[in-house]
């Protein structure tokens, strides 16, 4: 009588397993480093083709209109995982190896949202939000780490490096696996990361997970493996873009194979911009104005892919504007998770994910910080309108050679001294300046701006702090 109880109660109880499975479902986001809004076929590279990930927006959803909230590194990266303004929280910058501070234990991060619903959760790649063992990724939700702690150009063989870096650590957890990443240990990155990417699919098909898998390509110094040195065509930079293209053929096809793909929700997008003095190491802004390390429209607007099928709309393109700040609230509507206590700057846009008709995104406005707490632009939700508010950017001379062989030319700085507005659904290049027509505009994203400096300050202002900020981790 035993077998059959029990087999009597394992059909009993199978469909609601499944029904319960179904109801959350696996989250994967590939997060890009330094990879440009058309470094992708889909969105007009030109000389490569990227096909893997072409297909997965042939089967999901393309957003054009989609931004990071700060154009580099770290920040870019704590405003991924916190829906917050990285400086909300007290991340500026790109942290060095060296840094003494990071992500603070007090903020929640997408891998712990996930874990009220028992999620399964790895972090794979590059973290850069505090190389320190508190800061790590096992610290903050992720029940696995494997990876590089910060940028793979923080090491000796940096070709502009102001002071040595110390040798450059392979993380697995908590604990340095590989104490000097050599040029030949990089040439394996992408195929080893996502070689641990499918092996946490596989090990956790049976429950919900979140794989987060963020390359350390395209950043420099580039690298590829054998199997795809010289294929492109298009240089070396060609090549590791048909690589990370396979990567994400691997793990779409892991899914596939596991019978996961109709139950998983994967986000395509990068951290921002291309790295545009590297020069043919870099990749292509398209029609937008400058790149990485910037607040025009190269250096926060980004390629977003999403697909979930049956829940997000197959061969779609939306130009509603979004950020990655929206991403951790709009997952947490997904799955019912609860929100933090504390204050985040990410909504939910679930409509606009899931192609409601005519959605409207949910934000009066976005702002565009960088460097040293500097409020540089301000864009109105709709994404329609963007002034670039006084500051000084830094943009390539147009009288000098590009660079080649992975080894930069120097930046031009260059001043803009009075609010200029751009007006994005015609002038996606942001070359006239429409200020002078649209003054009731200019006061709009003003008056914003003068609410976002309140709340966390502005230094170019002489407003170092607002009254919502939060300490880093120290």
């Amino acid at each position: 009588m035993r077998p059959l109880l029990s087999a009597i109660l394992a059909l009993i109880l199978a469909p609601q397993a499944a029904s319960s499975a179904s109801s959350q479902p696996n989250i994967v986001v590939i997060f890009m480093d330094d990879m440009g809004y058309a470094d992708i076929s889909c969105f007009g590279a030109q000389g490569y083709q990227t096909p893997n990930i072409d297909k997965l927006a042939a089967d999901g959803r393309k957003f054009t209109n989609f931004h990071v909230a700060q154009p580099v590194c770290s920040a870019s990266r704590t405003a991924l995982l916190t829906g917050c303004y990285p400086n909300r929280v007290g991340i500026h910058g790109a942290l060095g190896p060296t840094a003494k501070h990071g992500i603070s234990a007090d903020e929640t991060t997408l891998a712990e949202l996930v874990k009220q619903k028992g999620y399964a959760t790895a972090a794979v790649g590059k973290w850069h939000l505090g190389s320190l063992p508190q800061f790590l990724p096992t610290q903050h939700g992720f029940d696995q780490y494997y990876g590089l702690p910060y940028s793979n150009d923080m090491w000796p063989f940096h070709p502009q490096a102001k002071k040595a870096f110390p040798k450059l650590p392979m993380v697995e957890n908590d604990q340095v696996v590989d104490a000097d990443v050599t040029p030949e240990d990089q040439t394996h990155l992408t195929t080893d990361y996502t070689t641990r990417g499918v092996q946490f699919i596989e090990k956790n098909k049976d429950k919900p997970f979140f794989l987060y898998l963020a390359h350390s390509m395209v950043h420099v110094p580039l690298f590829v493996s054998d199997k795809f040195k010289g294929k492109s065509g298009k240089g070396l930079f060609g090549d590791v873009m048909m690589e990370v293209d396979w990567s994400v053929g691997q793990i779409v096809e892991t899914l596939k194979k596991n019978g996961l793909e109709d139950n998983t929700w994967i986000i395509f997008t990068s951290d921002n911009g291309p790295w545009l003095s590297y020069g043919d190491h870099a990749g292509s802004a398209g029609p937008l104005r400058e790149g990485k390390g910037t607040c025009w429209e190269g250096g926060t607007r980004v390629a977003g892919i999403m697909k979930w099928p049956g829940k997000i709309p197959a061969g779609t393109t939306t130009d509603t504007m979004m950020m990655t700040i929206d991403l951790l609230p709009t997952i947490a509507h997904v799955i019912d998770a609860k929100l933090p206590e504390h204050k985040i700057d990410g909504l939910n846009c679930w409509p606009i994910v899931s192609g409601v008709p005519d959605a409207k995104n949910p934000h009066d406005f976005y702002a565009f910080y960088y460097e040293q707490n500097q409020l540089q632009a301000i864009s109105s939700g709709d994404g329609r309108w963007k002034l670039q508010l006084p500051h000084t950017y830094r943009s390539l001379p147009t009288d000098i050679p590009k660079a080649t062989g992975g080894k930069p030319v120097n930046y031009k700085p260059v001043k803009i001294e009075q609010p200029e507005l751009y007006d994005l659904y015609g002038d996606l290049s942001e070359s006239k300046n429409v200020a002078a027509q649209n003054p009731d505009e200019v006061a709009r994203l003003q008056k914003h701006a003068e609410t976002i400096r309140a709340e966390l300050g502005d230094s170019l202002m002489k407003q170092p702090k607002g009254t919502g900020t939060r300490e880093a981790g120290k």
